[in-house]
């Protein structure tokens, strides 16, 4: 039994020198150290051996079971090691290189352009006045002089609320433009000195929402940005003047602005304001609808009806509004050809700003 012994230890270590892979490894381990492995059986045998042989053979047995595992942890560091300096060679790392430095979070390009339009209005005075996203159709229509089935609501396609109310008084819609705002702003001030209440000079900005179909220069969802003067003598000149001076400081003193009459149900008399298409340099393209230029706000006289909404007497106040698109100056200032970019989320246009 001895020398069966010494044949298995010889065998086994011999058949462990050639193996070179993990696989094979565990082979020889089941082969040689596993249960049904002859070393085994010999430990299994001990008890139909004589008496006096037993120790000998026991102790035998635990010798070669111990050099067996022993060399098959050495075997098995061994293969490790060459994977790992296979794998480093197959990897190699320059480790004098220069690390990557890690991209940085921005601002998105709407908010920047956003934050641009509200510095050059507080430059020239105007103070920020924010209202909700979520409106009553009296705030978003009927106190802008937009009556029930008054044809001035076909001029913008509504998403309509479902507040989720039992006594719903209000139908509620997503707000279509910032409009809304003018009427919040003024009752506030309003409320301040009912008697004589003071003047207002505020942009309200915020994200507004159409039912429209989405092309190279109409969105969905867009920001737009409200101004607001009402005081005393305030006069369509001054509009004019404000709206010029915006302009030039947002585009460049060269910067051609024209107005052209228009109509708005809150403003009377109205107008739009166009600049100069930089994207084709008034050549004409898909983005200025071949026209040369880019509508960038809507603007005229507050209404006497939305005045007097907004808790303000006609009578001895007047003042001016205009309504502007942040997206759309931002593709004039950038030449960007389409507006979609600017919620599709990539980063390819992203990081450019």
């Amino acid at each position: 039994m001895l020398e069966k012994l010494s044949a298995l230890e010889q065998q086994a270590l011999e058949a462990l020198e050639g193996i070179t892979e993990e696989q094979a490894l565990e082979a020889w381990r089941v082969a040689h150290l596993g249960r049904n492995a002859p070393l085994m059986q010999v430990f299994s045998a001990l008890a139909t051996l004589p008496r006096e042989e037993r120790p000998l053979v026991g102790q035998r047995a635990n010798q070669v079971k111990t050099r067996l595992e022993q060399a098959f942890a050495e075997k098995q560091r061994q293969l490790k090691e060459a994977w790992l300096a296979r794998t480093l060679q197959a990897e190699r790392l320059d480790v004098t290189l220069p690390g990557r430095r890690p991209p940085l979070g921005r601002l998105h390009p709407s908010t920047q352009q956003l934050r641009r339009v509200l510095s050059i209005l507080a430059e020239m005075g105007f103070q920020v006045f924010t209202s909700r996203e979520v409106e009553t159709d009296e705030y978003n229509f009927q106190l802008l002089n937009i009556p029930p089935h008054h044809p001035a609501r076909e001029m913008q396609d509504t998403f309509y609320v479902d507040a989720g109310l039992k006594d719903d008084t209000y139908n509620w819609v997503l707000r279509t433009h910032t409009s809304p705002g003018q009427i919040h702003a003024m009752r506030y001030f309003a409320a301040l000195n009912p008697q004589d209440p003071p003047p207002i000079r505020i942009a309200l900005p915020g994200m507004c929402f159409r039912y429209e179909q989405i092309t190279a220069r109409s969105e969905i969802q867009f920001h737009q940005v409200e101004g607001l003067v009402v005081g005393h003598h305030v006069t369509f000149s001054d509009l004019k003047g404000t709206l010029v001076d915006f302009c030039r400081r947002m585009f460049g003193q060269e910067a051609r602005v024209r107005f052209r009459p228009s109509y708005f149900p809150f403003t009377e008399p109205s107008a739009e304001v166009d600049v100069e298409c930089f994207v084709c340099g008034g050549k004409g393209c898909s983005v200025c609808k071949y026209s040369g230029w880019l509508e960038i706000l809507g603007a005229g006289m507050v209404h006497p009806v939305v005045l007097q909404n907004g808790g303000y007497d006609p009578q001895r106040y007047t003042g001016f509004a205009f309504g502007m698109g942040p997206e759309r100056q931002f593709m004039l200032r950038y030449r960007v050809e389409d507006i979609r970019f600017f919620w599709s989320n990539d980063l390819r246009f992203l990081e450019q700003f």
